[in-house]
């Protein structure tokens, strides 16, 4: 197991802030019983502070917990602690084509997600001197992509198509399942899927079960959707808009952020320098940042006036880099 610490990168983001020093600790293993690989995490928490606030941070397919430094770094500088499962899709795993695993990594994840949250006493002894910190009534879900679907079924997302047929045609004709977890009090659903059925290319009808029939009615916990206005992405048939379907399908307080121009990459959130990256764009990264961390603090009970600061700055901005809705 590796044990690093680091120091965030001066940003516009924070005002010129550099944030706190940064610990984490990777791979902490967490036995997983009937996955048939153990589940590794990585664990990143400022190295002073109290009552952290912790977000679970869902990957895109194929990533793993090295990938989207850019928000987990920025988050765990600015007094969050981050957790990242590696999800059976990602590429470090390298699962077989044919692996019968495949048209369950939607649920999978969502267990990942759940087993992060019931092992945090095990999560905060792998790093040293984070035991005792963490605040377990302030938790959030995140994630981009497809790791945007994983956090939205812990916030009330049903998928409807659980075993890769028409909605309870699984073997004991069972509806949707709700894994909503209590525990989590917020999320932010990066670049993630909208509706399934005639939305869907064939393609990803063909592919992705888990997009088939998804069902936002219930996914009533509080969340900020972010958006590119430029991601096209090959699943859909809709464009671009596809990926707000969360926030205008979903009932409860929601917060939709446009992205002017992003892509799905939305400016390079998955890393410092990885070649999915269409759209690098540093300054959209930041601003995601800082609108992320501050609507966080805001959703998570701690404090208001960031997010408000954060809101008022882009909506007076004189070249704005995105639009901020919310119901």
């Amino acid at each position: 197991m590796t044990t690093s610490e680091t120091a965030a990168p001066e940003t516009a983001a924070t005002g010129g802030s550099t944030g706190d020093l940064v610990v984490s600790a990777y791979p902490v293993t967490l036995d997983a019983p009937g996955r048939g690989v153990d589940l590794q995490v990585k664990v990143s928490a400022p190295a002073t502070g109290r009552n952290l606030p912790v977000v679970v941070l869902s990957h895109g397919f194929g990533s793993s917990l090295h990938g989207y430094g850019p928000l987990a770094d920025f988050w765990a500088a600015h007094g969050f602690a981050v957790i990242q499962p590696t999800h059976l899709d990602s590429r470090t795993l390298g699962l077989a084509q044919d692996d019968p695993r495949r048209p369950r990594f939607w649920r999978h994840r969502v267990d990942d997600m759940k087993r992060v949250l019931d092992h945090l006493d095990v999560l905060e002894a792998a790093v040293p001197g984070l035991a005792g910190r963490l605040d377990r009534d302030r938790i959030a879900a995140a994630g981009h992509s497809f790791g945007g679907q994983t956090a939205g079924i812990l916030l009330g997302l049903r998928v409807g198509d659980p075993d890769g047929g028409p909605e309870g045609s699984g073997p004991e004709g069972t509806k949707a399942e709700d894994l909503s977890d209590p525990r989590i009090k917020a999320g932010v659903l990066f670049a993630t899927a909208g509706r399934g059925g005639a939305d869907l290319t064939p393609y990803a009808a063909e592919n992705f079960p888990w997009l088939r029939n998804p069902s936002f009615a219930e996914m009533s916990t509080q969340a900020l959707v972010v958006a590119g206005d430029h991601d096209e992405l090959p699943l859909s048939v809709r464009g671009p808009d596809w990926t707000t379907d969360p926030y205008f399908l979903s009932p409860g307080t929601k917060t939709l952020l446009t992205l002017f121009g992003a892509e799905h990459s939305l400016g390079g959130i998955g890393g410092y320098a990885i070649s999915e990256t269409t759209d690098e764009h540093p300054e959209r990264v930041a601003l995601i940042q800082r609108l992320t961390w501050a609507y966080l603090r805001d959703a998570l009970g701690i404090e208001g006036s960031s997010w408000a600061a954060a809101r008022a700055d882009l909506a007076t901005s004189s070249n704005p880099l995105g639009r901020i809705e919310s119901r």
